[in-house]
């Protein structure tokens, strides 16, 4: 649910065309919601099958043009391409003459804040980042998983409440993020969400290794509840072998993983490492147990099993 204060009618921005730069997951699901706050699209920007498929199905009767053309016709334009391509495509709209001076150019990028649209905003553009702490699908579940979804917002002070407008028509929650801070903000991110994907998808397939039937369904409860748990007590909510400082447990995993699953290794122990380093630091691991499991973690084994680890290897 929704709790941000609603802005004043008077500056809330009016209904505005919408275009669409990059017809990815993130950009037609944005116009979508925009579209339902009373907001017109009227251009979106696609390359390959995917996108255009994708783009019909999300914004239906919204004409696929070239992206000069989604600038041509739109008051407000959401860029939304990958991080390493948004600083050319600025770039290049900027230098051919198709931003307009009064439009709203607004990036979903993590990684860059509001200086990467200096070129558009030299030619006269209000410049907005706004980025949906949110993973997405291309479906139209993303407009629904946009409530209360929070948003890293970076813009120009005169912009604030216009930023703050748009994403809670979108059914947000803005956040500010200072612009020097937006890589780091962007890092947090992926750590806990992408990272998260191919840790559950590691454990998944070798569940199904071991013989488990429904592994989705024996992971649900169990990662529902970490994640719970880890929102409301962070460090504290610490479990496992590696917290206990079951040395004997862990390797007999580290030898099974090199047996069954070596791709899983590195990122094992790299995670076991940490969990350790915040275990041991907030008490949960007892030092006199902590010396045998990061032998463990840190062996000669490391070199037999070729993941590239070495003892005290810090890079």
């Amino acid at each position: 649910m929704n709790t941000t204060p609603q802005p004043d009618p008077r500056d809330r921005p009016a209904r505005l065309t919408v275009g669409v730069v990059g017809a990815g997951r993130v950009g037609p699901a944005l116009a979508a919601s925009l579209q339902l706050a009373g907001h017109r699209p009227v251009a979106v920007s696609a390359v390959s099958h995917a996108s255009r498929r994708r783009a019909e199905e999300m914004l239906p009767d919204v004409p696929v043009v070239v992206p000069a053309e989604v600038l041509e016709r739109s008051e407000l334009v959401l860029l939304t391409v990958p991080d390493d391509a948004l600083p050319e495509l600025v770039a290049g709209l900027a230098e051919t003459g198709a931003v307009r001076p009064g439009q709203l150019l607004v990036h979903t990028s993590g990684r860059y804040g509001a200086k990467v649209l200096d070129p558009a905003l030299r030619a006269g553009a209000l410049p907005l980042a706004l980025h949906p702490a949110m993973t997405f699908t291309g479906t139209p579940v993303d407009v629904q998983r946009l409530a209360g979804c929070s948003f890293g917002v970076t813009a120009p002070d005169e912009l604030r409440l216009a930023a703050e407008a748009l994403v809670i028509e979108m059914g947000g929650e803005p956040e500010w993020i200072a612009e020097e801070n937006r890589p780091l903000y962007h890092a947090a991110l992926a750590l806990g969400a992408n990272h998260l994907v191919t840790l559950v998808a590691q454990s998944l397939e070798l569940l199904r290794t071991a013989g488990v039937g429904a592994p989705d369904r024996m992971l649900g409860p169990l990662l529902g509840a970490a994640l719970d748990n880890a929102l409301r007590s962070g460090d504290a909510a610490l479990t496992g072998p590696v917290a206990r400082g079951d040395a004997g447990t862990v390797a007999a995993h580290v030898a099974e993983l090199r047996e069954h699953a070596p791709g899983t290794v590195a990122g094992y122990l790299a995670m076991a490492r940490a969990t350790a380093d915040r275990a041991l630091a907030h008490g949960l691991l007892k030092p006199e147990l902590a010396e045998p499991l990061l032998g463990v973690l840190a062996g000669p084994s490391d070199a037999a099993g070729g993941t590239g680890d070495t003892p005290g290897d810090t890079t």
